[in-house]
């Protein structure tokens, strides 16, 4: 999934988000006809010659030294996740190296004891591909619609993109797609030959137009924290802050936690949330999917 397209798709399309006047530089004449910066100006930022950027941008990134990967990020004013997505393509483009991807296990006995001791907040486990791996009851209850399908493992991004019931369910539906969409793509730099993230990506593309737009944005994002606005069918409208913890030993999986603070509406509502999950507990089925990683 990462190869000589993909970094140049990439870092052309990350040049042409910068105007010069963003990058620092003067423009002479009003008749510029490239969107964003022209290769040599980038060249010129970098401190490289205009050849050797021609070059990279072609999609050779073989042997690019961790210097001028960071001159060329700094260029580009790449943020965080697109720096680290630029390293990953550049690692990908050098010799063939062994896969690092552990086979099938679960989560450690001590993550689900982590799990099942939070009773009053929604928390799941989830792998880089987006597979949820484990849930507690409440997030079990929270993400029902998710879990409503019939595919296993349950996957926010298939849900996000091929059903019907995740533009009710997520309220920021776009933002959501777009984020989903960036996510995979920053999964795809760290391990491009992941068969099952391969299977993944091939499905999403060919059922859904609002992934094939937003895969070809070429964005990454992370996700660490922030706000979940959704509409969930029992408790109504929740803003949910939430947190995304790296599992340490558990390569690529995260622990996510959502929660509301004391007194507002979500508060309240995540009480009666709690309240049907008891009810609903028998009938949730806690699956443990193997991660595959």
């Amino acid at each position: 999934m990462t190869g000589r397209d993909d970094v140049r798709e990439f870092l052309a399309s990350r040049r042409a988000r910068i105007t010069p006047e963003a990058a620092g530089l003067p423009v002479y004449g009003g008749n510029r006809r490239v969107k964003g910066l022209r290769r040599e100006e980038v060249a010129m930022l970098a401190g490289m010659s205009v050849d050797y950027y021609v070059r990279l941008e072609r999609g050779n990134l073989a042997g690019a030294s961790e210097s001028v990967l960071d001159a060329l990020a700094n260029a580009l004013q790449l943020d965080e996740a697109e720096r680290e997505y630029l390293f990953d393509l550049a690692r990908a483009a050098g010799p063939a190296r062994r896969n690092l991807k552990s086979g099938a296990e679960g989560i450690r006995p001590s993550v689900r004891q982590i799990l099942d001791a939070i009773t009053d907040a929604p928390a799941w486990v989830r792998n880089g591909r987006h597979d949820i791996i484990a849930a507690n009851v409440m997030g079990r209850a929270l993400y029902s619609p998710v879990f409503d399908g019939a595919h296993r493992p349950v996957n926010t991004a298939r849900f996000t993109f091929l059903d019907s019931a995740a533009k009710t369910f997520w309220r920021d539906f776009d933002r959501i797609a777009h984020d989903a969409a960036a996510m995979l793509r920053l999964e795809a730099g760290r391990h491009p030959h992941d068969p099952e993230l391969i299977k993944l990506i091939g499905e999403l593309s060919t059922q859904s137009e609002l992934f094939r737009q937003q895969w070809a944005s070429r964005d990454v994002k992370f996700h660490r924290s922030g706000v979940k606005r959704l509409h969930h069918p029992v408790v109504g409208d929740l803003d949910l802050d939430y947190e995304s913890m790296d599992l340490f030993g558990q390569q690529d999986l995260a622990l996510n936690v959502y929660t509301a603070r004391e007194g507002t509406t979500t508060s309240d509502a995540l009480k009666l949330l709690a309240s049907w999950a008891a009810d609903q507990a028998e009938h949730f089925v806690l699956e443990e999917s193997p991660t595959r990683n």
